[in-house]
C-alpha cells in the first residue's frame, strides 16, 4: 500500500484535514504533518531563524510550529524511514484560484514536496460546507495518479466546487486566470488608538476565460491545473537581451 504525507494551511485542527484523512484512510499508509495554527497565507515560506518543534497529538497527527512548508520538509525527511509515494495538501477552506497560488500555503506545501521529490497534490475546496466531495475527488485521484506522468517539479493544483458529489458536473483541465489589482488595506484603531491594517479581500477577476480555473469552479466543475516552479517568463527573454544590447 502506498505511503501518503498530508498536510495544510489551515492548521492540524481543521476539519478539511480530518476529511481528507477519513477519505483517504482505506486507500493508503497515512501521515499527517500539519502546522499548529492557522498559516494560511505563508506561501513557501520556510523557518530559519530558530528550531522547529513536531509534537505528536493524540489523534495520530503531528503538529508544527511553523510553515507548511516546515511541515513538508520535516514530514519527508523526519518522520518515516522511507519517503512518501505523494505528498497531498489540504483540503483548503477556500479556493486557491489564479494568483492565490503566489500566497496560497496549501500550494506551496504540495510545492515542498514536488521540490523534495515526490509527486504532489494540492487540494482546495471553493467554499466551507462540502468537504466530503473534496474527499471523495481525492479518492479517485490517489487511485490513479500511478498512472500519471508529469514533468520534473510540476505539482496539480485542485479546486473543488462548494456542492454535493452529485452536482459536480465533471471535471476540468484549466489554467490559471488572473485577479485585478488588490484593493486599498483596510484601516482599524487599536483600543490604544494605534492605527492598524488588515489586509484587504482578493480583488475581482481579472481574467475568467472559458479556459481558466475560475470560469470551470463557477460552471459547477472541478479545475485541475498543472502548475510549475519555473517563473521565468520565456517570451520576454529577446525583449530583455536586445534592451540590454541597446546600452552595450
Amino acid at each position: 500500500m502506498r505511503r501518503l504525507l498530508l498536510s495544510n494551511d489551515d492548521g492540524v485542527h481543521a476539519p478539511g484535514l480530518k476529511a481528507l484523512y477519513d477519505a483517504l484512510t482505506k486507500h493508503a499508509n497515512l501521515r499527517v504533518v500539519a502546522p499548529d495554527r492557522d498559516r494560511s497565507g505563508a506561501s513557501n515560506s520556510l523557518t530559519l531563524s530558530r528550531p522547529l518543534a513536531m509534537t505528536a497529538l493524540d489523534s495520530g497527527f503531528y503538529s508544527v510550529d511553523g510553515t507548511p512548508a516546515d511541515c513538508v520538509y520535516l514530514g519527508v525527511n523526519g518522520v518515516w524511514d522511507e519517503k512518501p509515494d505523494l505528498v497531498i495538501s489540504g483540503i483548503n477552506h477556500g479556493g486557491n484560484l489564479g494568483d492565490d497560488v503566489l500566497y496560497s500555503g496549501t500550494v506551496a506545501a504540495a510545492m515542498e514536496g514536488r521540490n523534495l521529490g515526490m509527486s504532489a497534490i494540492a487540494m482546495s475546496l471553493c467554499g466551507h460546507r462540502h468537504f466530503a466531495t473534496a474527499g471523495h475527488l481525492a479518492a479517485s485521484l490517489v487511485g490513479a495518479v500511478d498512472q500519471l506522468s508529469l514533468p520534473p517539479r510540476t505539482l496539480l493544483n485542485v479546486n473543488v466546487p462548494d456542492v454535493p458529489w452529485e452536482d459536480v458536473k465533471g471535471v476540468k483541465v484549466t489554467r490559471l486566470g488572473y485577479r485585478g489589482p488588490a484593493e486599498q488595506p483596510l484601516a482599524v484603531q487599536d483600543p490604544r488608538g494605534r492605527t492598524r491594517y488588515w489586509i484587504a479581500p482578493v480583488a475581482a477577476n481579472a481574467d475568467d476565460g472559458d479556459d481558466t480555473d475560475f470560469a470551470a469552479v463557477e460552471a459547477g466543475y472541478v479545475s485541475i491545473t498543472p502548475l510549475q516552479t519555473d517563473l521565468t517568463r520565456h517570451q520576454a527573454l529577446n525583449d530583455v537581451r536586445d534592451w540590454l544590447d541597446a546600452f552595450a
